[in-house]
């Protein structure tokens, strides 16, 4: 454990204090200690198309299908997958940004280690980022509520464009879980999935939906790597919900340093000894060229 006085002198969790006003090359100083833990956030992912489902501000712009609201009926989870089957198509297009790039050439460097990402688009590892945790498991990966079967969505989306042979909906948009929005006349002569082991039409994509809780054994191996980093690098995260936030207030605890790089405010800012405030990939791209 690093030692150090935490939390700053006159800051606390939830009182509103802004972030700490570091320098490049302040941060890059913390990641020559050792390599840092990498918790990223939607943020990462805004250059690559797929966009945050919160502001600058951090309100809430969209409104993601609810846990509870996907295992009650047959009609939601219809919704979902005709939604899904419309957005899948350019979500899955995403590449890896220059943020995603030089995550994995800092980790190359040695300056950053593991990569707890809260995102499901699997661009860490696109770009080449080794030992990456999906809190949030992968868009895609599937998984059967109904008998456990677990299947890829390359072969789900396969049946779904069987069943549905003259569902061609067009949309640009995407969102942060693959899915758009559509008019109710396109969902209703939607054919949902089904699963290809017991019938069951309790398909869901294998991501912790807004409501739903990240399994537990993952949230003990991230608890793990914190507990065992040198530092915390939290990017393009606005920590609003606790799956994230609960990382940043462990290394807290233990006086680790949590450094914080994004655009606006975020949840966990009194907590941070570190931070940097603007676009993500030039401030990155700032720390790298310190680090020589």
């Amino acid at each position: 454990m690093t030692t150090g006085v935490f939390p700053p002198a006159g800051r606390r969790e939830g009182a509103a204090t802004p972030r700490p006003h570091s320098s490049p090359d302040e941060v890059a100083q913390v990641l020559r200690r050792g390599p840092a833990l990498v918790l990223s956030g939607a943020g990462m992912s805004t250059n690559s198309g797929i966009p945050d489902y919160r502001g600058p501000d951090g309100t809430r712009r969209v409104t993601p299908m609810h846990m509870s609201e996907f295992v009650a009926s047959s009609e939601a989870r219809q919704r979902y997958w005709a939604r899904s089957f419309v957005g899948w198509r350019r979500f899955r297009a995403a590449e890896p940004n220059d943020a995603h790039r030089l995550v994995t050439t800092l980790q190359e460097r040695g300056a950053i280690g593991a990569v707890i990402t809260q995102n499901v688009d699997g661009l860490h590892q696109a770009a080449g980022t080794s030992g990456v945790v999906e809190l949030h498991g992968s868009l895609a990966g599937v998984i059967c509520l109904t008998c456990g079967d677990r299947s890829t969505r390359t072969d789900l989306d396969e049946q779904m464009a069987a069943r549905n042979p003259d569902f061609d909906v067009v949309s640009d948009e995407i969102r942060p879980d693959g899915d758009i929005s559509l008019e109710a006349i396109d969902v209703e002569r939607f054919v949902a999935p089904v699963c290809a082991a017991c019938g069951a039409d309790t398909l869901k994509p294998d991501v912790v939906f807004f409501g739903g809780a990240v399994d537990r054994e993952i949230v003990e191996r991230c608890y793990a790597l914190t507990d065992r980093a040198p530092s915390l690098l939290v990017l393009g995260s606005s920590l609003q919900v606790m799956s994230g936030l609960r990382f940043v207030r462990r290394a807290a605890q233990r006086g680790i340093p949590v450094v914080i790089i994004t655009r606006g405010p975020t949840r966990g800012d009194a907590l941070a000894t570190h931070g940097l405030d603007g676009e993500l990939i030039s401030l990155l791209a700032e720390v790298a060229y310190d680090l020589g």
